[in-house]
């Protein structure tokens, strides 16, 4: 910048003698000179024209607009025009735009008829809509600037060939963009293939890849020390709850992980229980250490159960506060008041669906107490508003 400054202040003195020491009558070709170092000083900013329409045209305040050019530069508008109008045309939104230029400021010099309708027309192909296209490449405008042929469709091919159909792999590609421009063959496959060798079976594994796709998106080598060190802990490899263990320990690192504990150590559990609780329901550790210390705090403190019945029952860990925990305590505890139940069995309030709930709570005392209906709904309502106090 400063070397730029420096160079058109040059040019400007330089201009400035020849017209002191000159005129145009007698020097007919200093109009020409003139000129030529005037367009040579407006040239070398190449950002001004491209901070001004980023400005103008998609709305970016000067700082962005000064941050992007520094990643694109064009003299005209007629490329980035296009590239906005084509944008427009399918739907996408002023904000959408902004996002990918923001993302990937160099697609403002894309051919659009080269580079991005090929790629529309695909997904298009393949079932995708057009709002599932732009919610695609908001998330991941890098699809927009990689080959179709030599990474876009070999992609989606792996992805439906595992996923055995084309709509299981948009889906999964609704869950994570991210996957259309990951290397299968380097950071997916060998992953798989881990897995099967270690006897999870490819159902097991095509279930959970739709629903966790990212979680198998890892270094090979980082991959199978998860893999052993969930078959050592003494999961079934025959059961999900051995991806859900090894998704876990892909998501949650070490220091997550020792810091959970210590919550879970501040409420009286050993480490044996926190691992026992875990091998029961693996998501007990992939909780926050918040909303671990909220459940434990209502249910130890307010409706004075032991902390570790949670280790004989951890799913209740993955409930919702507002909507299940509380609500379902408090209707229970009414229901002791008034003498309809003998006492609250943790599995029974806490561990049943919620139409099992409502028969056996709601109900079957609903002679008894036409009102208990109308006062688990209020129950409802008052949790909400308990927990966002």
């Amino acid at each position: 910048m400063l070397n730029s400054f420096t160079k058109n202040i040059n040019d400007f003195f330089k201009l400035l003698h020849i017209v002191t020491n000159n005129s145009f009558s007698n020097n007919p070709s200093l109009f020409f000179t003139v000129r030529r170092i005037s367009n040579k000083t407006k040239s070398q900013n190449p950002q001004s024209f491209t901070v001004s329409y980023l400005r103008t045209k998609l709305g970016f305040p000067p700082e962005s607009a000064l941050r992007i050019s520094k990643y694109v530069h064009f003299k005209t508008p007629e490329k980035p025009d296009s590239v906005i109008a084509f944008l427009e045309q399918h739907g996408f939104s002023d904000t959408q735009i902004r996002q990918i230029i923001l993302t990937r400021p160099a697609l403002l010099c894309s051919d659009v008829e080269k580079t991005f309708l090929p790629k529309f027309q695909f997904f298009q192909s393949k079932g995708v809509t057009g709002p599932e296209i732009s919610k695609l490449l908001v998330y991941n405008p890098r699809i927009l600037s990689r080959s179709l042929e030599k990474r876009i469709i070999p992609c989606f091919n792996q992805l439906s060939k595992l996923l055995q159909s084309d709509s299981k792999a948009i889906t999964a590609l609704r869950r994570n963009p991210y996957l259309m421009v990951c290397n299968f063959d380097t950071y997916v496959l060998p992953n798989i293939k881990t897995l099967i060798d270690n006897g999870v079976p490819e159902s097991n594994i095509v279930t959970m890849f739709n629903y966790h796709p990212w979680s198998f998106v890892m270094l090979p080598d980082r991959f199978k020390e998860i893999v052993k060190d969930v078959k050592e802990m003494g999961f079934n490899p025959l059961l999900v709850k051995f991806l859900h263990a090894v998704i876990l320990f892909r998501k949650v690192s070490k220091p997550a992980m020792e810091s959970k504990f210590d919550v879970y150590k501040k409420w009286g559990w050993s480490d044996d229980e926190i691992w026992e609780a875990f091998r029961r329901y693996p998501g007990v550790l992939e909780a926050s250490k918040e909303k671990i210390t909220a459940i434990m705090d209502f249910l130890v403190n307010e409706m004075g159960f032991q902390s570790l019945i949670l280790a004989n029952h951890p799913s209740v860990i993955s409930r919702s506060l507002e909507k299940w925990i509380v609500p379902r305590a408090l209707f229970a505890r009414e229901l002791l008041s008034k003498g309809l139940i003998k006492d609250l069995k943790f599995s029974v309030v806490f561990g049943t669906s919620e139409k099992v709930f409502v028969q056996r709570f709601v109900n079957q005392y609903k002679d008894k107490a036409p009102e208990l209906l109308k006062l688990y709904e209020e129950k409802l309502k008052f949790a909400v508003a308990l927990t966002q106090s």
